[in-house]
């Protein structure tokens, strides 16, 4: 009897052990779990990034232990009593108690810190800040439940390493996971999250009808390699990158950036490592250099990422203010894309609830500063896209130069397809009868002078400019050092031009001089000559060889060529090197003290070997050391296949993000990313897809409901609405529409009728003909300002800004689009002619267009509702004969019964079983 007792006694304890030894016998308090979230809720506010009240701070760990401006520290390690900061939560005299004006903390919360500071105010970093190293598997003996004796069949459960986590995640809640979903669920659902796109109905039939054991690992590696799988993430990557055929703000101007676009859906296929994507993407312009001296196009134009920044053009504006702004998005872009931070509030001041400091939000835009793009209407700098004769044009002039002068290709390959670097005429000050004409370019006229300070002269004997004039005979002299200093360079324009560029020689100087640039027009002296851009360069070499000049011609007719351009990322270097400074409450006009380019404080420092530049930078972000990168990108494919990220808040990784749901998991699967998978995003996915919590069951039951009602802790399948890219590819695919036709120039698909304004411009929502009508939703013209309305009432966002996640609702708005949208009537049209070939009666033809888009048998309720819509809009019809044509617009055939089952489909395509993955 004594030894039993004594047997049940020690598994006693070493049941109670295994949940809380700690609990038992008093535990150390954890400053992230339990101290940090009483900090931020009630004492940051006042103490933190954004005041100091009192010279207190809890946002670093050396100013808590600072004299405040009472003289004593908040926190004295190891002596809570003589702690001002609990004598203040303590105190009764309402002048001295915390938090100021507000309901006095609990006293849960009370000792809970009181117990921190006695066990020595341990500092902790927040998780997230912490490097990821690899967790050991969860083990499958389920301690929870008497050592195994009472295991729930669920030992065998697991196919992967991500099962081990979550099943041990639910047992610990009680839950167990659901049965497997069938194989038609299975397809549709794999299919759609791989693709974008449902399953042929053969697919299906084959799937579904292919016993072998690799069926299912067979079917994801054909997802994987099909070319519609690039198309599928590429639409995810275009809100990151706030990918937009238009500049944004009031004028809204067009862009040409769709190569950028067509970069991502070739990445995405050609599973280029992720860190590679992000280097090309952030520093593709400082790789090195591949042909003509210059990197390769591929990487040029994967810097279109940043220059998916807005521009404004309106007339008035402050080109540095925008410019500024730009390079704000780019570095509060580039945290929460690739470190789930929210940077943007470090522009004004530190961190309110993290440890980065306003200084260092400085130092890491220093990173960008340095780009060349200053909002101008041209979009420069931008990547040159010669057609193939020129392009041979283009190589006869570089060999040229190779022939001549090899050391000095370089910088006329640059000018030649980037055309950096020139001076934008908003550089030129101390204007005297002359004006920036609609805020954009320099104007001259009889009489009238402006400067350029401080430009380098050494070596630089030519100058190149672009000009435009109506002006009969004007002279343009550049001057240094006074506005009758010696002249430099001169020429008279024969004849009105518009945008032509001349080359003119510069006699020689060295150093830095102010240069005059000044005009006379006695013959127009109120025609202004309008000059866009200058720059000074080196003197094409092989002036004494024959045939120079004609290469000089071609040089200039080249660089004058109107062509195809897109932007991209350049640096400044010299004279357009820019000085970096801290802007003072965040105000650009106010900068306090230089910084240099540098990585917050909180993480490793850049490696030894990465150049201070953005390439380093980017180097930075996908090192092994870097504890967020991996952590976050895992966590977005992850929000997409399942409908929730591990951590919820994709955007934000820091102390006030949610906190992650199976945190080693996520760690895991980071440094499997990293270290195993050589950052392949296609690993990764089929990863998840293989997984046994991927494939269960999206049905729920009341147990579920209670445990784990949104599902975070994964205990049944992914049940999610498609997103407005998915809703419409759905529709054509299904109804035999959609092209298969990729990459290009977006497209303008039927929208509704006065829905696209464009006030400044003119321009006009031009149908496209042909098969272009019929893209996925991916190459669809997207206006910043009237975005394609109906991807905007399924939520997808303007693309001003960076958006890490698409917040899913359900309004009216979206059954009256997928009820009269263009779109969806053409789809619902072609899908009634397939239901039509394919049933013989109505019933059949509606229980094959529920199949269709299901791949599920139809429930005879749900039928019966179906057949009562068709007959009732049959009579409609039969009544009223003229009626029909305004339902079957597209196809030859116009009867009632077809247009019933028209009616019938398009009821159909807006079920909630269609629009939504189960």
């Amino acid at each position: 009897m004594r030894k039993s007792i004594f047997i049940a006694f020690g598994a006693g304890i070493l049941l109670v052990s295994y949940f809380s030894w700690d609990g038992i016998f008093g535990s150390k308090v954890d400053y992230n779990a339990e101290v940090k979230p009483i900090l931020n809720k009630h004492c940051i506010g006042c103490h933190g990034g954004v005041k100091k009240a009192g010279d207190v701070s809890f946002l670093f760990e050396e100013d808590m232990l600072q004299p405040g401006k009472s003289g004593k520290p908040a926190v004295v390690r190891g002596n809570a009593h003589a702690s001002e900061m609990i004598r203040r939560i303590e105190t009764s005299d309402p002048d001295d108690r915390m938090p100021k004006n507000a309901e006095p903390l609990a006293q849960e919360d009370v000792d809970i810190l009181k117990r921190w500071i006695d066990q020595g105010a341990t500092w902790e970093r927040h998780w997230a800040y912490k490097k990821v190293d690899r967790p050991e598997l969860p083990s499958l003996r389920n301690l929870s439940n008497l050592f195994g004796l009472l295991d729930l069949n669920t030992s065998s459960w697991p196919q992967n390493a991500i099962d081990y986590f979550v099943l041990d995640r639910l047992r610990k809640e009680g839950l167990s996971p659901s049965e497997k979903a069938d194989k038609a669920t299975l397809i549709r659902r794999v299919s759609l999250d791989l693709t974008g796109l449902p399953p042929t109905p053969q697919q299906v039939a084959d799937f579904v009808a292919d016993d072998s054991d690799d069926a299912y690992e067979r079917l994801v590696d054909g997802l994987l390699a099909a070319p519609s799988f690039g198309e599928r993430w590429a639409a995810m990557w275009m809100d990151l990158a706030r990918y937009a055929d238009t500049k944004g703000y009031e004028k809204d101007g067009p862009r040409n950036i769709w190569r950028y676009r067509d970069y991502v859906v070739k990445a995405f296929n050609a599973d280029k490592p992720f860190d590679t994507f992000t280097i090309e993407q952030l520093a593709g312009d400082l790789l090195p250099a591949e042909s003509a001296n210059l990197p390769s196009r591929e990487n040029l134009v994967a810097t279109g990422f940043h220059r998916n920044t807005m521009n404004n053009d309106e007339g008035g504006t402050v080109d540095e203010e925008f410019r500024v702004a730009a390079q704000i998005d780019r570095v509060n872009t580039t945290w929460e894309v690739w470190t789930g931070t929210t940077f943007a509030c470090v522009q004004c001041h530190s961190h309110p609830y993290d440890p980065i400091s306003h200084e260092e939000y400085y130092k890491y835009m220093a990173f960008f500063n340095n780009t060349r793009d200053e909002d101008v209407p041209t979009e420069s700098p931008a990547l040159r896209i010669y057609p193939s004769d020129d392009s041979l044009r283009v190589q006869e002039v570089l060999s040229w130069i190779e022939g001549h002068d090899a050391g000095v290709k370089k910088e006329f390959a640059e000018f030649l397809y980037v055309m950096e670097p020139k001076v934008n005429s908003h550089d030129f000050d101390s204007l005297v009868n002359a004006t920036m004409i609609d805020g954009k370019y320099l104007g001259l006229k009889q009489s009238s002078s402006a400067r350029l300070k401080r430009v380098t002269l050494t070596g630089k004997t030519s100058l190149m400019l672009s000009v435009s004039t109506g002006a009969e005979g004007p002279t343009l002299q550049v001057r240094t050092g006074a506005v009758d200093g010696p002249v430099r360079a001169q020429v008279r324009l024969t004849k009105p031009c518009r945008d032509s560029v001349l080359i003119l020689p510069m006699s020689p100087q060295d150093g830095k001089h102010d240069l005059y640039f000044t005009m006379t027009s006695p013959k127009t002296p109120d025609r202004w000559v309008q000059i866009k851009w200058v720059s000074f360069q080196q003197p094409l070499p092989g002036a004494q060889e024959p045939g120079y000049e004609q290469v000089l011609r071609q040089y200039v007719s080249l660089v004058a060529k109107r062509v195809e351009e897109m932007p991209i990322l350049w640096d400044g270097k010299g004279d357009l090197a820019r000085k970096t400074h801290v802007f003072e409450r965040g105000n650009w006009l106010v900068k306090g003290p230089e910084v240099q380019p540098g990585v917050p404080g909180l993480f490793p420092d850049l490696p030894a070997e990465a150049p201070k530049n953005r390439l380093g930078m980017a180097q930075w972000l996908v090192s092994r050391n870097h504890p967020l990168t991996a952590r976050v990108i895992v966590n977005r494919f992850w929000e997409q296949i399942f409908g929730y990220g591990i951590v919820e808040t994709v955007e934000d990784f820091g102390s006030q993000g949610s906190p992650p749901t199976h945190q080693q998991l996520l760690d895991w699967l980071a440094v499997s990313f990293m270290e195993d998978d050589g950052w392949s995003v296609k690993t990764l996915l089929k990863r998840i897809v293989l997984s046994a919590t991927y494939q269960q069951s999206s049905q729920t039951n009341q147990e579920q409901l209670e445990k784990d009602p949104y599902n975070y802790w994964l205990s049944r399948g992914p049940r999610v609405r498609l997103s407005a890219e998915q809703v419409r590819d759905q529709a054509l695919a299904i109804s035999g529409l959609l092209s298969k036709k990729m990459y290009g120039p977006s497209v303008m698909p039927p929208q509704p009728d006065g829905i696209w304004q464009s006030p400044y411009s003119g321009e006009r929502w031009l149908l496209s003909e042909g098969e272009d009508r019929y893209r996925r939703a991916l190459y669809t013209y997207w206006k910043r300002t009237s975005p394609y309305p109906s991807m905007t009432t399924f939520d997808a966002p303007s693309r001003e800004f960076c958006q890490s996640r698409r917040i899913r609702t359900n309004t009216p708005l979206q059954a009256l689009v997928t009820l009269n949208d263009p779109v969806y009537m053409e789809a619902s049209e072609r899908l009634a002619t397939l239901m039509n070939q394919k049933g013989k009666t109505p019933r059949e033809q509606l229980k094959e267009g529920y199949q269709l888009l299901t791949f599920q048998p139809i429930e005879e309720q749900s039928l019966k509702v179906l057949e009562k819509v068709y007959h009732q809009a049959l009579t409609a019809y039969r009544k009223n004969p003229a009626e029909v044509d305004s339902i079957l617009v597209y196809g030859a055939t116009k009867t009632p019964e077809l247009a019933a089952l028209s009616v019938s489909a398009n009821v159909m395509l807006n079920l909630d079983t269609v629009v939504t993955k189960e």
